[in-house]
């Protein structure tokens, strides 16, 4: 007798069911306040949908989500509680029935004026934007005119003008503080103001149609602010006096073609594609930072000189920024638009009534006469609060030609000097990393989807020669992506590629006009120092920004930032007050001393040209941020998350989204001949 005879039959499975009638469908309550607000619908059937890949994902397609957001007060959706819970005896026919999956839940995040999407997150429910004043937006989406929309004849005349008014600042301001530390006249300084409005508008318009065609404005920027003063003053130009001004302008134009060069090759090789691996959200925040805070020594020094005068244009500027900037006329928040050009013109009306009614005018004194040629000791005391208080010291609108246009090579022949090219070659490296993140952050507000690598590298290819553009015509500056550009659009909701395209043509057009550049040139200097606190103070904080993207309560991220931050302050400090002593150097002002560090750092080895580049790349605040925070950030183990990685398009995946070709392929068809190199067609 086998031993399963005597085993017991095993009973038979019964059929599961019966189930339980569907419940009879609720009726909906009138909603709260809050889904009044932010048009919420809520889901309590359970039917599963569609999972959506994260918007900067690069591995699906991107929809327009059509949905209601999901509750951003109450945290994730929860089941909901109004329907009875299943009875116990259909538990275990629930559970071998396998219901469908729920949605994955995005984790909600508050966003502020200038955020984006979560980086690399679902998004399966779309987070709504909360605006500053926490009231619904008028349309599901980010901006009002997106990349490819194209506004009528009126809007686009309106806010192509609006957006390079908003961002005048960052345009103009570079040229007003560089020419006097250069020893250039108010015609120079008119001359300049001119060229780069003219280098403005080609290379955006250029960025727009072979770069990344996103909707960012290439200007000067601040990035090539700091190498420059180290340049000017570099100690084989102290006690440079005939054409001074030229001299300078020419060994910046070589350094800076050379820097272009290189970012030329940086981007069209694919070796920006290579880069891009180790460039995170926790690296640009405090390299970005850095750049805002290395100016620091000049700011309130420089308002000092007319303390009245800066102060006022500084609170202008806070008040229209900040106090005002949730009220709307017109529809329009123009207080936080034209914070800047309001503060501006409110300040210069204010000055030039105290100096028609002589506030500022002393006896015998003349405020064109420098201090140290007056034989008064009455003037000699006065003559810096007049020159810096009165509007009337630059004759450049009086003797400057109504037409005027800026050619290359207009300051002569560059001279290339290989260590100044070797430490602008270093310094586009650090343009291109602000770049990337600007990059990501607009992609996020106007295009269907992050761009691909292989469109980063071709819009810092597009950079470099927007470098060597600037060089040749001699900006002073390099041009790369102005960071405020993300702010911008942020606040304008305005992200057509062909307004600011517009706003383009219009810079060219102005810079024609002598008498513009000679109108810019005329404002005060303590002015222009009040108003770069404000810039420079924005570039911090905007840099900063970068960090949503990733964990920000993650204690690696906040000890790496702090690092870079602190490090990128003090190590410069080092530098710069090494081997100084306090009577030296009194013919440089004291808020340019930081810049002549290559003539008394602390780096000795033997050749001029090493103890010249070594001395001046570590006493800049922006290199040492880049170098602790990439070096830390890509060492340090972390989760993707918690690091908040840059997650780019897959190329393969936005061919074969026709939104995605549209918004970054290159015009007529240019692409489909460069398709084989990866850096320049998707």
């Amino acid at each position: 007798m086998s031993s399963s005879s005597g085993a017991l039959p095993q009973p038979r499975r019964g059929r599961p069911g019966p189930w339980l009638p569907a419940p009879r469908p609720q009726p909906q309550a009138q909603p709260l306040s809050w889904a009044k607000r932010t048009g919420f619908q809520s889901r309590a059937s359970g039917e599963s949908l569609p999972s959506a890949s994260a918007p900067n994902s690069g591995q699906a397609p991107l929809p327009r989500p059509a949905e209601a957001p999901a509750d951003l007060e109450s945290g994730p959706a929860r089941p909901n509680s109004a329907l009875p819970p299943p009875p116990a005896t259909a538990a275990g026919n629930a559970e071998r029935r396998q219901p469908p999956p729920p949605p994955p839940q995005a984790r909600t995040r508050r966003r502020d004026s200038d955020g984006g999407r979560p980086n690399g997150q679902a998004a399966a429910a779309s987070l709504p934007q909360l605006q500053e004043e926490e009231e619904a937006p008028e349309r599901p989406v980010h901006v009002k005119y997106e990349l490819r929309d194209t506004p009528g004849i009126f809007p686009l005349v309106i806010y192509g003008f609006q957006h390079y008014i908003s961002m005048i600042g960052s345009i103009i301001l570079i040229p007003l503080v560089m020419v006097p530390a250069m020893g250039g006249s108010a015609d120079d300084m008119a001359a300049v103001v001119s060229t780069v409005l003219l280098v403005t508008g080609m290379t955006t318009l250029l960025h727009m149609s072979i770069g990344t065609r996103l909707p960012l404005v290439q200007g000067p920027s601040f990035v090539y602010l700091a190498p420059a003063f180290a340049i000017i003053h570099s100690p084989e130009f102290f006690g440079l006096n005939d054409n001074k001004f030229k001299h300078l302008m020419k060994h910046l134009q070589g350094a800076i073609i050379i820097g272009g060069v290189f970012q030329v090759i940086l981007g069209y090789t694919g070796l920006m594609s290579l880069f891009l691996r180790l460039i995170n959200p926790v690296v640009v925040s405090p390299t970005v930072a850095a750049v805002g805070l290395s100016f620091f020594s000049y700011g309130f020094t420089k308002i000092g000189t007319c303390i009245e005068m800066g102060i006022l244009q500084l609170l202008m500027v806070v008040i229209f920024a900040l106090y005002l900037r949730k009220i709307k006329l017109f529809g329009y928040r123009v207080f936080l638009i034209y914070a800047v050009p309001l503060g501006l013109g409110i300040t210069w009306a204010v000055a030039f009534v105290l100096t028609a009614t002589g506030v500022y005018s002393y006896k015998g004194c003349d405020a064109n006469i420098p201090a140290s040629n007056n034989v008064s000791a009455f003037c000699r005391k006065h003559v810096l609060k007049m020159k810096s208080c009165r509007v009337d010291t630059s004759h450049a609108l009086k003797s400057s030609p109504w037409f005027r246009f800026p050619y290359p090579l207009q300051w002569g022949t560059p001279v290339f000097s290989w260590k100044m090219g070797l430490v602008m070659c270093v310094v586009s490296v650090i343009a291109s990393v602000d770049s990337v993140g600007s990059y990501h952050a607009s992609s996020l507000f106007v295009a269907t989807r992050p761009p691909t690598s292989g469109v980063v590298s071709r819009g810092i290819g597009v950079e470099g020669v927007s470098t060597v553009l600037a060089g040749l015509w001699g900006t002073g500056v390099g041009s790369a992506t102005i960071t405020e550009n993300v702010h911008t659009i942020a606040v304008t909701k305005m992200g057509s590629r062909r307004a600011v395209g517009f706003g383009a043509i219009l810079l060219v057009l102005l810079s024609i006009v002598g008498k513009v550049g000679a109108f810019i040139a005329s404002i005060p200097d303590v002015i222009v120092a009040a108003l770069l606190c404000f810039m420079w103070a924005m570039l911090c904080a905007l840099g900063l920004s970068n960090l949503r993207y990733s964990a920000t309560g993650s204690s690696r991220n906040s000890i790496i930032v702090g690092l870079a931050l602190f490090l990128s302050l003090s190590v410069p400090s080092y530098f710069q007050q090494y081997g100084v002593h306090p009577s030296a150097n009194s013919s440089v002002p004291t808020y340019f001393q930081p810049y002549n560090v290559a003539s008394h750092g602390p780096v000795h080895t033997g050749f001029g040209g090493v103890n010249y580049v070594l001395n001046t790349l570590l006493s800049l605040n922006m290199v040492i941020a880049f170098l602790v925070a990439l070096i830390l950030d890509n060492t340090v183990p972390g989760g993707r998350q918690e690091r908040g990685l840059y997650v780019w398009s897959e190329a393969e995946a936005a061919r074969r989204e026709s939104a995605a070709m549209k918004d970054y392929e290159l015009p007529f068809k240019i692409g489909h001949a460069f398709r084989w190199v990866k850096c320049v067609g998707l």
